[in-house]
């Protein structure tokens, strides 16, 4: 994973409950990178895991609450980062309905070594969108955290469901409904 993950979460966990719970999460996690992240390293998505599971341990907070939480906050960051490269996106449904044929697109150019989830993405109607989200690493909850963030973003408003396709959560059927 790209270490603007990980240096991102750990600011959310500084800013949400503390910097004592930063150093809380990292010595529990035994971490082979100590827990010392730059935003252009690349580390072992297993790290990410430790942290989450120990931040839930600590505060019982389930996993995926705090991954979504996390994601809906990160989206703001990652605009900042890529917004020269979205000026004709107008809408939440027009990012998302660009993860793969663009957004990701961008991101290898950028982090050709990244591993990114794969979003298939159908447009049901004017203001429905259905996308399936299939990655190893499970992080759905993650990613329905950006679906959320991005709506904020462009000031619009949505109803999202998810449907688990696999039990481990590996393959995921989001059903986005735009509130007009």
């Amino acid at each position: 994973m790209k270490g603007i993950v990980f240096t991102e979460f750990l600011d959310l966990v500084e800013e949400r409950f503390g910097y004592e719970m930063v150093d809380t999460i990292i010595e529990k996690s035994d971490l082979p990178s100590k827990g010392s992240y730059t935003a252009v390293g690349t580390y072992d998505h297993a790290e990410m895991m430790l942290l989450l599971g120990n931040l839930s341990h600590e505060t019982s907070i389930p996993t995926n609450d705090l991954l979504r939480l996390y994601g809906n906050q990160l989206f703001d960051t990652l605009m900042g980062g890529y917004k020269k490269h979205l000026v004709n996106i107008n809408s939440a449904f027009e990012l998302l309905s660009a993860i793969e044929s663009y957004i990701h697109v961008e991101v290898r150019k950028l982090y050709p070594d990244a591993e990114l989830p794969y979003f298939e993405t159908e447009i049901l109607s004017p203001d429905q969108l259905r996308m399936v989200y299939s990655s190893e690493r499970k992080m759905w909850a993650f990613g329905l955290g950006l679906m959320e963030g991005c709506f904020r973003h462009f000031n619009e408003t949505a109803h999202i469901t998810h449907t688990l396709l696999t039990e481990d959560g590996s393959s995921v059927e989001f059903i986005i409904t735009r509130n007009l």
